[in-house]
């Protein structure tokens, strides 16, 4: 008999394909089969998950975005999209499909509704997305990443946390270095949508701390690729060492060496500075559909294990005040580390195998 199989669809941005490439790994780990359903843009995110994770890439299209012609034709990418998955799962029949959020899990959840197969959703935000907000009701689990989690009413949500990589699992509670009168690091991590104004603002305000501080930090700081040119070239004018790129495919180890995290409030971003438990300031980016970075960032806060700065009240003057207030205060320090690693859920791919594992009739 073969082992189930699991379809996760998620795509879009790496905060879907991070917790989705944790839950693959789990399921491998338990013996399952896994499939990932995506479209091109979610497959330059599929680099890391094991090789035994068939890609499927499908068609999927936002209905929001482009111009007029690319609104007209996004539902008929989204149909066929929606039928080739239909017939890849006709032909290996899912024992549960789980969506992730992004436009490419529409088909599949779309094609698991069509066939009467278990179907779950897991929100990483704490308000839906557009995608998850049009199934919630449809599916037989709604797992939830950040708590509360703003749902329709009626539906019932299960609090799992936001799985993360094995690659962060790796470094799980590492000890924290407090700042001192050493090299210290500072990593400034913006997301795709919301890079450019950390790379307005950070080295800015890198160069705006005192000749004391500023002369023991280094910065590893991900910009937008049109963008590195001037952000390494601010760097090099305030004397900062500073390795400044698009990507990172290392970030857990650099968190883990980090004495501070300058972050938007995506929720994998969250789940990974709360599973290693370190000191953040996070600048929710404004634009988020319903505000949910705000919503993300709220735990984190509330417990002492981040600073949020509103990118109304961001500029560098501000942004420097804050880094300083870390970096001068090792204790102050060492006690948002431990705060961060309080809000943490390293169990949470396992939370939500075990949803998945129940749906499947496993459980």
């Amino acid at each position: 008999m073969s082992a189930p199989l699991l379809v996760i669809a998620a795509g879009g941005t790496g905060g879907h394909m991070f917790p989705a490439q944790a839950l693959a790994e789990t399921m491998l780990a338990r013996g399952w089969r896994v499939k990932l359903s995506t479209d091109a843009r979610g497959a330059r995110y599929a680099g890391g998950f094991p090789r035994e994770v068939e890609i499927m890439r499908v068609a999927a299209d936002s209905l929001a975005r482009g111009g007029a012609a690319e609104r007209i034709a996004a539902p008929f990418r989204l149909g066929l999209g929606v039928l080739a998955t239909l017939v890849n799962m006709l032909r290996d029949r899912p024992s549960v499909v789980a969506g992730f959020g992004g436009y490419p899990s529409f088909p599949a959840l779309t094609a698991a509704i069509a066939l009467k197969l278990p179907r779950m959703i897991h929100e990483q935000n704490g308000v839906l997305g557009r995608v998850n907000q049009l199934y919630a009701r449809r599916v037989h689990a709604v797992a939830c990443g950040t708590w509360p989690t703003d749902l329709p009413d009626g539906v019932e949500g299960w609090h799992t946390g936001n799985p993360v990589r094995a690659a962060v699992m790796d470094r799980a509670g590492a000890p924290y270095i407090p700042p001192g009168d050493y090299p210290m690091s500072i990593v400034a991590i913006g997301g795709s949508q919301g890079a450019r104004a950390l790379s307005d603002t950070v080295p800015a305000a890198v160069a705006a701390l005192p000749d004391g501080l500023r002369r023991h930090v280094r910065v590893a700081h991900q910009a937008r690729e049109e963008d590195v040119a001037r952000v390494v070239e601010a760097y090099a004018r305030a004397g900062v060492e500073a390795e400044v790129r698009p990507f990172f495919d290392d970030i857990p180890k650099r968190l883990a060496e980090a004495q501070l995290v300058i972050s938007r409030a995506g929720a994998s971003s969250i789940a990974d500075i709360s599973v290693i438990g370190r000191p953040a300031i996070l600048i929710p980016y404004p634009y988020a559909t319903g505000d949910h970075q705000t919503a993300n960032a709220r735990g984190l806060v509330e417990a002492g294990g981040a600073i949020l700065i509103p990118e109304s009240a961001l500029d560098p003057a501000s942004l420097a005040a804050q880094i300083a207030t870390v970096l001068d205060q090792p204790e102050g320090a060492s006690q948002m580390s431990r705060a961060a690693l309080s809000c943490g859920r390293p169990d949470a791919a396992d939370r939500l195998a075990e949803i998945v594992e129940a749906l499947g009739g496993k459980g």
